[in-house]
């Protein structure tokens, strides 16, 4: 071995002990020709010194070392007396050096991996292998292990099988676009990398493979946020036998072995079941962030009748007046402030955001104060006040729209106020399932009816006869997990024979023919014996997202694409050798 000891490691027992340690140059500091560095690896970080009793040629070296130099030191652990690093866990310590090796001299870097004022992201991915040694994100990545290893172990004392499926299959696309790979045997033909694995763990359903799980590689291109990627890895999970309830219970038991083994705190099981008709109504979001309250509230019948000619043409129109209490946030907001929302809510398909200070009158009762107050008289005033539980120092919001409007805007500012009131404890993980979503929705543009999640889902019994009468109102045996506000897991119990697969995908539009073309091979399975069957996939990068606390997936990735799909460390895409097209049977026809 070339070290004995690794750089986090070292405590006061050690002392008087001889050790070897390697790693990079954290720090360097030169006292009256002693030499300090901070030796960093993986486990953290330990100060060397290179004393004035040292060989010559030891001190030269020593003098000539910079940040991110590679080095292997030998040395005395010992006590470092009153100067004491508290910030370190090896802080009590320090190694007297006596031998000194330098592996390789570093270039001067564009950025220092300790420094506490990072640079743009896109630097950091050019260079992410000097990012890569940032402590962050060495935490985030053993987090990662941390959440697979847990994962594994778990569905392993649950008696499923790990079984890995085809990354070149078939293109059936149904969702966000494929990628194509090309086929060199096969002139003009092309596989699609797997925007999920979800015909193949169905087959296997069919197969007898009654309890199927995969930590699966997934590829989707469509335009990037902050918590997407190209190519993402998801818990994939298929259940044979089982009703919605058995996936709840088999997922709620991995929610919380994930969250005592990363967390170290237990969870409340079963976790909270919220039809997707309240979450909407009372949140405006079918992925609710339920880790504080205000909720949404109907004022429609309050102010239907009063002199405020936005609120009255809507509701006579048909929509809805919805709005929410900011508590004490009265004063937080200025009217510049309430304009920027304003302007936020028009993101989500709103005209406008009403506003109400609650306050206090002379004579201590309670009034609303906004420029279009004067609309409300005492009588309509004292009724939102009450509807919405206002107090003095309140801040009343309110959307007058279409229903999917008011649930978009208003769900949308409930989620930014909640993080700039600070309403919430970070660190808390707040888990909920939502069910009940709707099979399809009617897609105004193209005049027809989509699949809310996808062709594949069952649904709830009383519903099927409404499949051909009224299938708005059809729900599905769909269910999604919501974390903190984010979509967490999605899954649904699959409908099990062709018959009334082929039923939906008439629904949808898609005539037998196009259904055998498309998911021809799923089709033929269900026609020999197919159990009842569902499934879920977890987001593996959104979990670890979460328990590190991060906003932005690529803080979990060890090698993430930008927003725009570049990998900028290896400079992917690139263009490649025209031989390469010509084996392909492809032309580039931007050239």
């Amino acid at each position: 071995m070339l070290r004995t000891k690794t750089c986090g490691e070292l405590r006061s027992e050690n002392i008087g002990e001889e050790v070897t340690l390697c790693g990079w140059v954290d720090g360097y500091r030169d006292h009256n020709g002693v030499v300090f560095i901070d030796l960093r690896d993986r486990y953290g970080i330990t100060q060397v010194a290179f004393k004035l009793d040292l060989a010559p040629e030891i001190q030269e070296q020593a003098r000539k070392l910079r940040n991110e130099d590679v080095l292997r030191a030998t040395g005395t652990v010992i006590d470092r007396g009153e100067n004491v690093n508290p910030k370190l866990d090896t802080g009590k310590i320090e190694i007297h050096a006596s031998e000194l090796e330098v592996y390789s001299k570093s270039k001067t870097p564009p950025f220092e991996p300790g420094t506490q004022e990072l640079p743009n992201e896109e630097l950091r991915l050019q260079y992410r292998f000097l990012d890569l040694r940032r402590q962050e994100l060495h935490d985030a990545l053993a987090i990662r292990h941390r959440v697979s290893k847990i994962t594994r172990d778990y569905f392993d004392t649950q008696g499923f099988l790990e079984i890995e499926t085809p990354m070149l299959g078939r293109s059936t696309p149904e969702g966000a676009r494929d990628y194509l790979v090309p086929s060199r045997v096969h002139p003009g033909a092309f596989y699609a990398l797997p925007q999920s694995p979800q015909i193949y763990k169905q087959i296997l359903m069919v197969a007898g493979y009654d309890r199927y799980y995969q930590l699966a590689r997934c590829f989707r291109d469509e335009d990037l946020r902050a918590d997407r990627q190209p190519e993402f890895t998801q818990i994939d999970v298929e259940m044979a036998f089982v009703d919605r309830e058995d996936i709840f219970s088999t997922i709620d038991g991995l929610v919380a072995a994930l969250i005592e083994g990363v967390r170290g705190t237990s969870t409340p099981l079963p976790l909270p079941r919220i039809s997707y008709h309240d979450a909407m109504e009372r949140f405006g979001s079918d992925k609710p962030d339920l880790r504080f309250g205000m909720e949404l509230v109907d004022v429609g019948e309050t102010v239907a009748d009063c002199e405020f000619g936005v609120f009255k043409n809507v509701i006579a129109g048909g929509g809805r007046v919805r709005g929410m209490n900011a508590k004490g946030a009265a004063e937080k907001y200025s009217r510049k402030n309430i304009d920027g929302l304003t302007a936020f809510v028009g993101e989500y398909g709103a005209k406008g955001l009403a506003f109400f200070r609650v306050k206090a009158n002379e004579g201590g009762d309670l009034c609303l104060d906004s420029p279009i107050a004067k609309f409300f008289s005492d009588e309509h005033q004292q009724a939102i006040i009450g509807k919405l539980k206002g107090e003095a120092g309140d801040l009343l919001f309110f959307v007058a729209d279409k229903p999917a409007v008011t649930s978009a805007a208003l769900g949308a500012l409930r989620f930014r106020l909640g993080r700039e009131l600070e309403l919430y404890d970070p660190k808390e993980i707040n888990c909920a399932w939502i069910i009940d979503f709707p099979l399809v929705t009617w897609n105004e543009d193209e005049n027809r009816w989509d699949a809310e999640h996808h062709p594949f889902c069952s649904v709830v019994a009383e519903d099927v006869e409404l499949i051909k009468t009224d299938p708005g109102k059809v729900r599905a045996l769909s269910y999604d997990l919501v974390v903190n506000g984010n979509e967490a897991a999605s899954g649904s119990i699959r409908i099990h024979d062709s018959d009334t697969q082929q039923a939906v995908f008439d629904l949808l539009g898609m005539p037998a023919e196009e259904a055998e073309a498309r998911f021809g091979f799923l089709l033929e399975a269900l026609r020999y014996g197919a159990p009842p069957h569902g499934g879920i996939a977890l987001g593996l990068d959104r979990w670890v997202m979460l328990f590190c606390g991060y906003d932005n997936i690529r803080d979990v990735i060890a090698f993430p694409k930008t927003q725009k799909a570049a990998d900028l460390l290896s400079g992917a895409p690139s263009e490649v050798d025209s031989r390469q097209l010509r084996d392909l049977h492809i032309r580039n026809v931007t050239k």
